[in-house]
């Protein structure tokens, strides 16, 4: 077997307060970027750098700014409380003592557990596992954080703490890498997107953008009463296709990719009363798969 090339040319920056939502199928290429941000993987070429400095070239410093929760790897030990596995990770970082266990029990208070410092890790429920996990990742208030699948397998209470302590981290300037095959997920906390597919970026922008990017012009149009069949036959003039759905609804897909139809039609639909006018919305799952079709299809 021939030796594959994982990740090529994958070049990416995150702000302060920015939470990235690193994207792609399995085999695309996200892990591997994660482990050599993380400094656990050397790459063969390129840089990564971490608050300005060079991960490689000044190893020790650049780790100092950052925190890791990896998904499937050990972010802590299970046979050791929450309180011994915070203090032993907040040491092999250069806190320890007083300020570490002050760090600790800050840490563990803000994400609710305080009660269970002296619990064993193994004890403890996936949702509190990941808590745990991350308190370990911010022993030393880092600037950059890296989140691989931090909610997979949660139930809905503990996947809201959990999105909401990454919320209330990037309020507070904190750098969010974040890898997640939860596309409601990455789409309700990322800032910017970044698609992978076969070791390659394809697609990157703002969340915003994207989604308004391939979102269609689609209209649907809801009247306040049925609409009446007069207007129903005006309406037919206006360039682009309509559809009656319901006695209510009318869906409409312009002529043009503009809003000029729209104003043409809402005024061939005058004076019957309009209770609402939705423009189509896409989500990032759909925005994934079209990405990725039309890559596999190229």
């Amino acid at each position: 077997m021939g030796l594959r090339r994982a990740v090529q040319d994958v070049t990416f920056s995150i702000a302060r307060g920015e939470v990235l939502a690193f994207l792609g199928p399995n085999g695309a290429g996200k892990t591997t970027t994660i482990k050599m941000s993380a400094g656990l993987i050397r790459p063969d070429a390129g840089k990564v750098r971490i608050g300005g400095i060079d991960l490689w070239q000044h190893h020790d410093p650049a780790v100092q700014q950052m925190g890791a929760v990896l998904e499937g790897s050990r972010n802590l030990y299970w046979r050791m409380t929450v309180m011994e596995n915070l203090l032993y990770w907040g040491a092999m970082r250069g806190i320890t003592g007083k300020a570490a266990k002050s760090r600790a029990e800050e840490l563990l208070d803000r994400v609710g557990l305080g009660d269970r410092a002296r619990s064993l890790v193994q004890s403890l429920s996936r949702g509190m596992q990941q808590k745990a996990a991350l308190c370990q990742a911010l022993m030393t208030s880092p600037q950059v954080l890296l989140l691989d699948e931090p909610t997979l397998g949660l139930d809905y209470e503990a996947a809201a703490s959990i999105k909401s302590l990454v919320r209330e981290l990037a309020q507070q300037g904190t750098a969010i890498l974040l890898t997640t095959h939860q596309l409601d997920i990455a789409q309700e906390l990322s800032d910017r997107i970044a698609i992978i597919r076969q070791g390659q970026l394809v697609l990157q922008g703002t969340t915003s953008e994207v989604l308004q990017q391939y979102s269609q012009p689609l209209f649907a149009i809801e009247g306040a009463e049925p609409w009446p069949l007069e207007i129903l036959e005006r309406v037919r003039g206006v360039p682009g296709s309509i559809q009656m759905i319901d006695p209510l609804t009318l869906l409409f897909v312009p002529e043009a990719a503009d809003m000029a139809g729209i104003y043409d039609l809402i005024a061939a639909l005058s004076p019957h009363p309009i209770a609402r006018i939705q423009r189509h919305q896409a989500d990032l799952s759909e925005v994934v798969q079209k990405v990725l079709t039309e890559g596999a299809t190229a």
